[in-house]
């Protein structure tokens, strides 16, 4: 695993997802600084182009769920976006909002002109050893690592057997949701050299068979003393207090 990013933190991490959407509006500073607050060790926010190419902070790629207007991200200028969400950072202001904790980047896209404005950034504002960049695609893995030696990579690939293919491509880290998150799993990803990520909660809008009855993000005490079993390096989460709290009753320490 790429040395550099939270060494020595301690483990499993605790990931803010969206910023820590149960702390604050998802994706936001408030987020970030809540997070910041209740001790977790890294932030993740999602990453797309704006229709002027401003890298924004949004999940979705549309603006109904969160601004109740119908519209694409992609086809929204900056002005626009930020008129309809107030809130909306930019890659630059979530690379200074997240200072000083690790800072994880959900890349939404799967096209490789977005690599080059996302490293520029982060090499200008010194972040790429806090960072971790999440890519969806194995090719866009390769991509990125050919492009810098040094940005941590986390394999968020929907394929949870695809590790190896993940670390020939130079993921550092690999991402499992809970319900595939099984102790075969884990230590393939031990035995790959990388970094364990749970994402907790359910990747679909209706629950699956194996999946816990949870939307993304959510997770209760008992879910999180299972994971937590299954010795992570890190957990996604919208509230990492969750986590912290158990962690800190179990001794979960550094490995």
């Amino acid at each position: 695993m790429r040395p550099g990013l939270l060494s020595d933190a301690g483990r499993p991490l605790a990931i803010a997802h969206r910023g820590g959407a149960l702390l604050g509006p998802e994706n936001t500073r408030e987020a970030f600084a809540a997070a910041i607050a209740a001790g977790a060790e890294v932030v993740e926010t999602d990453l797309r182009f704006s229709a002027d190419g401003a890298l924004v902070c949004l999940h979705d790629a549309d603006l109904m769920r969160l601004a109740g207007h119908q519209g694409q991200v992609a086809e929204t200028d900056l002005a626009t976006l930020r008129a309809l969400l107030p809130g909306l950072l930019t890659l630059d202001e979530a690379i200074a909002s997240s200072a000083p904790l690790g800072l994880l980047l959900d890349v939404k896209l799967s096209e490789p002109r977005i690599l080059n404005p996302i490293l520029a950034a982060l090499d200008a504002a010194d972040a790429l050893p806090r960072c971790l960049l999440g890519l969806r695609d194995i090719d866009l893995i390769g991509a990125a690592r050919r492009l810098s030696p040094e940005i941590a990579i986390l394999a968020l690939v929907p394929n949870p057997d695809s590790i190896m293919a993940a670390r020939s491509a130079g993921a550092d880290w690999f991402r499992l949701w809970q319900g595939e998150a099984t102790p075969e799993r884990l230590a393939a990803i031990r035995e790959a050299g990388m970094g364990s990520v749970i994402m907790v909660g359910q990747p679909r809008s209706v629950a699956e068979p194996g999946y816990p009855p949870f939307p993304v993000g959510r997770i209760d005490a008992d879910g999180i003393a299972s994971m937590l079993a299954l010795g992570p390096d890190a957990v996604m989460l919208d509230d990492p207090r969750l986590l912290l709290r158990t962690r800190a009753v179990t001794g979960a320490s550094s490995i």
